[in-house]
């Protein structure tokens, strides 16, 4: 059944959209499956599951972290985990950073977006983002001394139209080209969050490399069609002044061919391989 189910998914996948298998809450026997099957990217979202798991996979099995992640957790995550998709605040990347520094790490990460409409889910805003996210891949020292520009809520839409969608096969935008699918007068005008004195970064062990959300949990497809075209938005115009912005995890097993209309890179799929999870 796992090996049915994931070779339906990659047929009707485009090409350039990674398979994310979720499987927390699945025993390691059912991971094996999927494993057999030719799947090699897993994601689990509780450390302790994670750090029980990874020994029994095979190593050159790739983890993603997707859950909520706790400081004093990171040990028992980040050692084993190829991209931690899930930062979703500022004292959380420091943290990471550290732990980086300390562990001669880089860590790859994706910032997490308040998408949905729940109070519970964790995310920066769209604000936060664009004042850690500069055209030259550098995050600069006063982000970390200043109050960012609005608390951690749920985030304001953009104006305006979406752009034009981008030919899938291009996964970055060039500034300069006129048939870029962000116009001139459409890029992000990201907010200035540097000392004009130091230029130098201050997250020299944290590579982020795009944007991950989960939209408002619904049946209402139009709701969740809104939610995917704001962190699109907010994706394509990011990557027209930084191209290191390459990744878009959005998309699960209710709503996955709706975020692939939207720029996913990356969809996270759980019960659509496994089944519904044992906990």
């Amino acid at each position: 059944m796992v090996k049915e189910a994931l070779d339906a998914l990659r047929a009707a996948l485009p090409s350039g959209v990674e398979l994310v298998a979720v499987s927390k809450f699945h025993p390691v026997s059912r991971l094996m499956e999927a494993y057999d099957a030719g799947q090699r990217i897993f994601a689990e979202s509780r450390p302790q599951e994670l750090a029980v798991k990874v020994p029994q996979m095979p190593a050159d099995v790739q983890w993603h972290f997707i859950g909520h992640l706790q400081t004093n957790k990171l040990k028992m995550v980040l050692p084993y985990v190829d991209l931690v998709q899930s930062v979703d605040s500022l004292h959380l990347l420091e943290a990471i950073n550290a732990w980086g520094k300390a562990n001669g790490k880089v860590v790859n990460v994706l910032l997490e977006l308040h998408l949905g409409a729940e109070d519970t889910k964790q995310g920066f805003t769209e604000d936060e983002i664009c004042c850690l996210v500069r055209e030259e891949g550098v995050l600069s020292p006063t982000v970390a001394s200043r109050p960012l520009p609005s608390s951690m809520g749920p985030s304001h839409q953009f104006e305006g139209a979406l752009p034009p969608i981008i030919p899938r096969g291009s996964r970055t935008i060039s500034p300069s080209d006129p048939s870029s699918a962000v116009r001139s007068d459409e890029r992000m005008s990201v907010p200035s969050c540097h000392s004009e004195q130091s230029e130098e970064s201050f997250l020299t062990n944290v590579n982020i490399i795009g944007l991950m959300g989960m939209a408002t949990n619904t049946e209402d497809m139009a709701v969740v069609e809104r939610d995917f075209e704001r962190i699109e938005r907010l994706f394509l115009q990011l990557q027209a002044v930084n191209p290191s912005i390459t990744e878009l995890s959005i998309g699960m097993s209710g709503d996955w061919p709706v975020a692939v209309r939207h720029h996913a890179t990356m969809v996270r799929i759980g019960t659509d391989i496994f089944g519904p999870r044992e906990y």
